[in-house]
């Protein structure tokens, strides 16, 4: 299926401005879904926008309402918010400049590809493009995409260029009331030192198709296994593998050398102590359920 546009404008630096287009990097559609199924009458579940009291509506009579102190709603129409004028609905302009490794990752949200509409744009986008490359730079810009105005980073992908939708720091929760509790004291020097020989021995470049999505497989063998059993129940579409349990591991330090051992790394010469409190015990984690669609 070919991709869809979801922001087409001007990517502007200064006075040169490049007609481009903005396509999800992401494939939505890459993992096992599901319907909601009714189980006694084998129907799907469907969705309806109802009034307490008047049942179904019609989508043409309903308004945005930002509530209000004493359960009150401002209703604005679509119009009124349409006008709302926006130079950043049709026009991304790169207004800063930060090193490749200024933004935190915590606040990276969601990759678009940014490619140039015509072969008239294309040497103007291959000079920003080159040009970040050469600087190690990433651009800073706002665009409207969706009904909301979006914080983007831009950088050299490949051929091209990538944008990086970033949260605002309001979005961002502060992470002092979750860390607070954590003792503010440097780890133990025979364990960080096992550890570090551990970390040095299984650092490698990044590659994505080394890791594969465990879950979404064994729910793809279950169908497949489920769809050629005759006896699998079925309903007609109508009109419209868990992981192993391990061990408990008692002893951090055993576990970091077995780990080291494992990796083909030579173990750091560290004398067990007299004593040494067994780790507290991982409390285990509730089995994940496949989400609904």
């Amino acid at each position: 299926m070919a991709s869809r546009a979801v922001w087409k404008g001007q990517l502007r630096l200064s006075l040169v401005s490049i007609a481009v287009e903005i396509h999800s990097a992401t494939q939505p559609g890459a993992r096992v879904s599901f319907r909601q199924i009714h189980g006694p009458s084998g129907k799907a579940v469907k969705y309806e926008k109802t009034v307490p009291g008047m049942g179904p509506i019609d989508t043409a009579d309903i308004l945005k309402g930002y509530e209000l102190p004493g359960d009150e709603y401002l209703l604005l129409q679509p119009e009124e918010i349409d006008a709302i004028k926006l130079e950043t609905k049709k026009t991304f302009e790169l207004v800063q400049f930060v090193g490749v490794d200024e933004i935190p990752p915590l606040y990276y949200d969601k990759p678009y590809y940014v490619v140039p509409t015509d072969e008239l744009a294309e040497d103007a986008y291959r000079v920003v493009r080159d040009a970040l490359r050469k600087a190690g730079k990433v651009g800073l810009g706002q665009l409207t995409m969706r009904g909301k105005e979006a914080l983007c980073a831009i950088r050299p992908c490949g051929d091209g260029l990538l944008m990086e939708t970033l949260y605002y720091a309001d979005e961002i929760r502060s992470a002092a009331p979750l860390f607070s509790q954590i003792e503010d004291e440097p780890a133990d020097a025979d364990l960080l030192a096992v550890a570090t020989q551990l970390i040095d021995r299984k650092t490698a470049p990044f590659d994505a198709k080394a890791f594969k999505d465990h879950y979404d497989i064994a729910l793809r063998e279950l169908i497949e296994a489920k769809r050629k059993n005759k006896k699998t129940p079925r309903s007609a579409a109508g009109e419209d593998a868990a992981r192993p349990k391990g061990e408990n591991v008692v002893d951090l330090m055993e576990a970091l050398r077995q780990s080291l051992k494992a990796s083909g790394g030579k173990e750091a010469d560290v004398k067990p102590k007299a004593t040494r409190k067994p780790a507290a015990k991982p409390a285990a984690k509730p089995a994940r359920k496949p989400k609904s669609a």
